[in-house]
């Protein structure tokens, strides 16, 4: 544990140096949030409380997707990273640092937005619901922080940054994150069950407010785990194969 705290100060103060990259996942969700609930949904509270809970989940995924697709790939082009993969303590006080330190930069960029809906909107939320979706906020975070590892593992740099891109956007749409529950288009209310999104948003729609999480979107982000799980997995093993066999 104490290496692992090490290895997550070490990625903290990396990203400290360059400020933007908090920034760049704190944006998109703040950005939504001031031109589309705010105007739209702010003055309804159970719709502007519900609206506040996509775009945390829009925030996380977006944190994590990029930050760990991005971020790995970059990493693996430096010097210092195939050092590191050579010491005798293994991979797990790297890996346990890097998502640390990647859920602590995730909670960071909820912060806009979570200020946005207490100023600006009539959104409410109790405490215990409050610190329910706190703690739902780590649980969301496992699908798109192996999305994330896959993409980085798998990929050089610049195609991480490309696929990122390409598949955060349909995620977030298809998932249904930009629109009210049940409000969605009927082909988006289709597919949207069987995205890792869907079960995502239901998690932190029924953590801050009155809503009822669908069987099939949580079974389908049970198997979306278990598949991302996999990829990353072998997209390590492949890189760990290729560098050092």
């Amino acid at each position: 544990m104490q290496l692992a705290l090490v290895h997550a100060r070490y990625q903290l103060l990396e990203t400290a140096r360059v400020p933007v990259a908090i920034f760049g996942s704190a944006f998109f969700p703040a950005a939504a949030m001031l031109f589309f609930v705010v105007p739209f949904a702010g003055r309804d509270p159970v719709g502007a409380t519900f609206a506040t809970g996509a775009m945390v989940t829009f925030s996380v995924m977006s944190a994590n997707i990029f930050q760990y697709g991005v971020g790995v790939a970059e990493d693996r082009d430096q010097p210092w990273n195939p050092y590191t993969r050579t010491l005798p303590a293994g991979p797990a006080p790297r890996f346990a640092g890097r998502i640390l330190a990647g859920l602590a930069i995730t909670y960071l960029s909820l912060i806009p937005v979570v200020v946005i809906a207490a100023t600006l909107t009539r959104a409410r939320i109790e405490p215990a619901a409050f610190l329910l979706a706190l703690a739902t906020v780590a649980v969301i975070s496992v699908p798109f922080t192996l999305m994330g590892l896959a993409i980085g593992y798998a990929l050089p740099s610049k195609a991480a940054i490309v696929v990122a891109q390409l598949v955060f956007f349909p995620l977030a749409f298809g998932g249904g994150l930009l629109s009210a529950p049940g409000q969605a288009p009927g082909f988006i209310e289709a597919i949207a069950p069987y995205l890792p999104t869907r079960g995502a948003v239901e998690l932190m729609w029924a953590a801050v407010g009155d809503y009822s999480v669908s069987p099939l979107s949580l079974v389908m982000l049970g198997v979306w785990v278990v598949v991302l799980a996999t990829l990353a997995g072998w997209a390590y093993r492949r890189d760990e194969g290729r560098r050092f066999s």
